[in-house]
């Protein structure tokens, strides 16, 4: 008797509890829109770029505008070889994370717009990629981005292709990258 008045006692209480949890969620709930930009964050899947191989990311601007002063995080993996001394190599697939701060450059009322943008590219183990494989370095390439990017004004379907060089041990690698996605 005692366990199943218990029971009902603490079934009560985590009913009350969310209930409460979810009046003032309800109570304090602000409109979604209010000072909102449309076309300000946008979410795309990108081939080739900073990502080095393929990345999911990330992009929004600092300000409340679609434009000027942003930035991009993204998840990815790449494809390459591992060096596993006396010229054995095996094929692996490790994570990437590209960070960069970017700049658009572009017209308020038009779709049309240029990125330029610098960061890096974290790579979760040392290797063999585009032939830039040293001891002496980290798993970090330095990327830059030059791309044109089609963003509706209002939101909506974007993509973006262009240029975006990898840097390491002091050379630049020639690299494009083509991405689309959803701006909102």
């Amino acid at each position: 008797m005692f366990v199943f008045v218990a029971k009902t006692i603490i079934m009560k209480r985590c009913l009350i509890f969310s209930l409460a949890i979810i009046t003032s969620s309800v109570l304090f709930a602000q409109p979604g829109n209010v000072g909102k930009v449309p076309g300000r964050t946008q979410f795309y899947a990108e081939l080739g770029g900073p990502g080095i191989l393929f990345s999911a990311n990330i992009d929004t601007r600092f300000a409340k505008s679609s434009l000027g002063w942003g930035g991009r995080i993204g998840l990815g993996f790449v494809t390459a070889d591992e060096d596993l001394g006396n010229y054995n190599y095996e094929l692996r697939s490790v994570v990437t994370v590209p960070a960069q701060v970017n700049y658009i450059f572009g017209k308020g009322d038009s779709p049309h717009t240029f990125e330029v943008g610098a960061g890096i590219t974290y790579v979760g183990r040392k290797l063999d990629i585009f032939n830039f494989y040293d001891d002496k370095t980290s798993n970090v390439f330095g990327t830059a981005s030059f791309m044109y990017r089609r963003q509706p004004i209002k939101g909506g379907f974007t993509w973006r292709i262009g240029f975006t060089p990898l840097i390491a041990n002091g050379y630049i690698q020639p690299s494009g990258g083509v991405s689309v996605g959803y701006s909102f």
